[in-house]
């Protein structure tokens, strides 16, 4: 049986992902994207929390140990990885660096 790291990586991924593809679809209706990086990085970002979504998803539905925890472990680097993509994102927004 899977471990609750997974279903708080699965659900916590999911949440930023939404807020994501957010930013991403807030910018398109503005027009804003065409003058700026911000919508491209938040889109690598968005792949970075659907990966993790899926590995964290396929961690909690299998029946297997040992490829459980492979699974989880793959999630929580790409989750990481997100959220300090997301940290580097608004680094540079704050000191206006990426327009």
């Amino acid at each position: 049986m899977a471990t609750h790291t997974s279903q708080h990586i699965l659900n916590t991924a999911a949440n930023l992902l939404g807020f994501c593809l957010f930013v991403i679809t807030s910018m398109h209706i503005t027009n804003y994207s065409e003058n700026s990086l911000i919508d491209e990085s938040t889109a690598v970002i968005a792949v970075l929390l659907i990966s993790s979504c899926l590995f964290s998803f396929f961690a909690i539905r299998t029946n297997h140990v040992s490829g459980e925890m492979q699974l989880e472990k793959v999630a929580n680097y790409l989750f990481i990885t997100s959220l300090i993509g997301i940290l580097v994102i608004i680094l540079l927004i704050t000191f206006n660096i990426l327009k």
